[in-house]
């Protein structure tokens, strides 16, 4: 098995940051990046030695992994789960239905603070330059946390958060597609301007086509592949 790269975490604008992450997140964060890639097997005693740590928690690590559905046993041990277009389309369906749900609650229950952090997170996704994939996604992520947040719905906000795990497998973002950045970040305004609006039937719908496109998006890029 390739040792990975990953040495410390990043911040959305692309700064290490010097907070010692756990043997788990930085398995996630190896997997959501590609650095691990799909059906590479995962050896404890190598993922010991890379995370300068004993075996105990790198079985703890996978064992979370596993439960995540971030990777699964194959014939010679637990590797790191491959993906299909059907996956794709199921995992973006769910998604679609979840993000729209959680529009319209933010629209009902939003706060002027959820307001704040919105926009403050759509100037900062915005701000991100387009050469950067990683920074693109990570400042788009936490846009999108905001509306969840703003939803005040705890189930829903872990619903969203573990499906977010799951398409963190697909490491190309579909910002990264072009025109879809600048289409992105309209379809943000659009968005917060419902919720401010607390017009929850627009809010949904803005965030459902929103989606939609992603979905189409992500599948001409596996099909690119």
């Amino acid at each position: 098995m390739a040792k990975p790269s990953v040495s410390s975490p990043r911040s959305p604008l692309g700064k290490t940051t010097t907070r010692r992450v756990t043997p788990y997140e930085r398995l996630t964060q190896a997997i959501m990046s590609g650095e691990l890639e799909p059906g590479e097997q995962l050896v404890e005693s190598a993922l010991a030695e890379w995370c300068e740590v004993s075996r105990t928690p790198i079985r703890e690590a996978l064992t979370r992994l596993e439960q995540d559905g971030l990777v699964q046993r194959g014939e010679h041990g637990l590797v790191v789960r491959e993906s299909s277009p059907e996956e794709i389309l199921d995992i973006y369906e769910t998604r679609i239905v979840l993000e729209s749900r959680a529009a319209g609650v933010a629209a009902e229950r939003r706060t002027s603070l959820d307001l704040m952090a919105m926009r403050r997170a759509v100037e900062r996704a915005h701000r991100v330059g387009t050469d950067d994939p990683y920074a693109m996604a990570e400042t788009n992520r936490e846009f999108h946390r905001t509306v969840w947040r703003a939803s005040h719905n705890e189930s829903l906000i872990d619903l969203l958060e573990r499906l977010n795990l799951h398409l963190g497998r697909y490491p190309a973002t579909t910002l990264a597609y072009p025109g879809r950045h600048d289409a992105s970040h309209a379809e943000h305004g659009e968005l917060v301007a419902a919720i401010e609006a607390r017009d929850s039937e627009l809010a949904a719908a803005v965030a459902s086509r929103h989606f939609t496109e992603a979905r189409d998006i992500r599948l001409r890029l596996w099909e690119a592949e």
